[in-house]
């Protein structure tokens, strides 16, 4: 059975987000992952992890301005520079976190832009990135979205994800593997993390449809552990999902899961 962090940008929001850390420890979480760090300062976010005892597995870069609609700026040419700060800004707090790993998001292609130009910026701009982190050994990870939850989103499928981290050539750049958009966007999850696995660091999760925990939807989930569990995967499966009835309430999914795991 994987091991699994809380994301607690989705999860345990019944709370105050500086709150999540320890609620996430009551819980019987061992590590967490977050969105984005950048409305607190390091300091507050180390104390809560230490506190609660945990271990921070990967957040986000900056991704602009989500209140204008911004998911990311790295396929945008006209804000190369803005984009080469933001990464400054990561690396910041990855250090003070204890953070290995940033992902770094693709962005919406902007009007005027051709595919072509977005894929050039982001492959310089992804380079660019994975230059700055590898004296620290630490990674950048890749998240293709799908494109009903965020239209014009750059980075869609995993094939594309594939062909791009070849294409970079930095032995630092990685796929972060979501299921619940994989399943959205193309289906055949088990399938492609079959075929993806040499490139996955990162795995996250959640159920289709509806993005709620496992077990509320269409989801194999006891198979795509399995499989996992068969691939030899080690790292962490973030839990990024919307509780549908409360957190808490929702999380005996896991001991369904890890009772199944035992009787197969």
């Amino acid at each position: 059975m994987p091991k699994f962090a809380a994301n607690l940008s989705t999860m345990f929001n019944e709370v105050a987000f500086l709150d999540r850390f320890a609620a996430a420890r009551e819980s019987g979480f061992d590590a967490v992952e977050f969105q984005f760090p950048y409305a607190y300062i390091p300091a507050q976010l180390t104390e809560r992890l230490e506190r609660a005892r945990l271990h921070l597995v990967m957040h986000n870069m900056p991704p602009g301005d989500l209140e204008a609609g911004d998911r990311g700026m790295a396929c945008d040419p006209d804000r190369v520079a803005e984009f080469q700060e933001s990464v400054d800004l990561a690396l910041e707090y990855a250090v003070a976190l204890g953070v290995r790993q940033l992902h770094c998001m693709a962005g919406i292609v902007p009007p005027g832009v051709s595919r072509e130009q977005a894929r050039e910026t982001f492959l310089a701009n992804l380079k660019f990135a994975a230059d700055k982190l590898h004296p620290r050994a630490m990674r950048v990870l890749i998240e293709p979205i799908n494109s009903y939850d965020v239209p014009g989103y750059f980075l869609n499928g995993s094939q594309q994800a594939a062909d791009i981290i070849a294409d970079c050539g930095a032995p630092n750049i990685f796929l972060q593997y979501d299921i619940y958009h994989t399943q959205r966007m193309e289906g055949g999850v088990a399938e492609s993390l079959r075929a993806l696995f040499p490139l996955i660091r990162h795995v996250q999760l959640a159920d289709v449809p509806g993005r709620h925990e496992p077990g509320t939807g269409a989801i194999n989930f006891p198979h795509l552990f399995a499989l996992l569990d068969e691939l030899g995967y080690d790292g962490w499966v973030g839990c990024e999902y919307t509780p549908a009835h409360g957190t808490v309430a929702g999380l005996g999914w896991r001991e369904r899961l890890r009772a199944h795991a035992l009787q197969s």
